[in-house]
């Protein structure tokens, strides 16, 4: 899943000369350094033990939760430094989000 969240992002960018962004080198460490970060944060709730009532759904809660703030800060971070609308960037987020949730429906019912 994250790797089509971060191709849909990356999509949307260039190669770092036109924009001034820097190197397509550091940038892809930066982001997969921070997808690996981010994947962390939303398994670990996981870690429930299973003796706890209603493990897998208070996990799940808190994961959702967890999404939700890692994608708002997304949003926040293409607005504030690639000069993208916060509208337009959180509805980049939203779409790719919904990508990656349906290709998580398709893969865990295959």
């Amino acid at each position: 899943g994250a790797g089509i969240s971060m191709g849909f992002a990356e999509a949307l960018a260039d190669d770092g000369k036109l924009s001034g962004r820097g190197s397509p080198v550091i940038r892809g460490f930066v982001c997969g350094l921070m997808t690996t970060v981010g994947g962390i944060f939303h398994t670990i709730p996981y870690l429930v033990p299973q003796s706890v009532p209603n493990a897998f759904s208070i996990a799940t809660s808190i994961a959702a939760v967890i999404v939700l703030i890692e994608l708002s800060v997304i949003s926040w971070v293409r607005a504030r430094y690639m000069d993208t609308p916060l509208l337009r960037a959180a509805f980049q987020v939203v779409i790719g989000g919904i990508l990656v949730f349906l290709a998580g429906i398709l893969i865990g019912s295959a």
